[in-house]
């Protein structure tokens, strides 16, 4: 058996986890989590871990706006969602909400502004 340290991120508590894994990696035991939120984000976060990307695209204007992938993706995705992120141009105006790429790296999930830029 092996043991894995995480911090949970669901919630600003941060709890300390240790997460005991089998011999194929599959988590069998979470300790440290103060509620039930723990165990799962532990268990995911060593089977299949995902993140939500944030960042900027420019527009066609020269602009920068916000954006954040609208769930979240892959971890080994990560850097195929900024290839694109990096490559799109918006065009202004873009509101909250906004669709700048859809189905990202082939993910299922859209880039979407975050913020208004009139």
């Amino acid at each position: 058996m092996k043991e894995r340290l995480l911090t949970c991120i669901v919630c600003p508590r941060g709890c300390a986890l240790t997460v005991t894994l089998d011999e194929n990696g599959i988590p069998t035991a979470v300790t440290g989590n103060a509620c039930k939120r723990g165990v799962t984000y532990a268990e995911k976060e060593c089977t299949h871990p995902e993140r939500t990307v944030t960042s900027t695209v420019r527009t066609v204007e020269g602009a920068v706006v916000a954006v954040k992938t609208s769930s979240t993706v892959p971890k080994e995705k990560v850097f195929d969602v900024m290839k694109e992120i990096n490559a799109a141009r918006a065009k202004m105006p873009v509101r909250i909400g906004d669709v700048i790429i859809e189905n990202v790296a082939d993910t299922g999930v859209s880039v979407v502004a975050t913020a208004d830029l009139l």
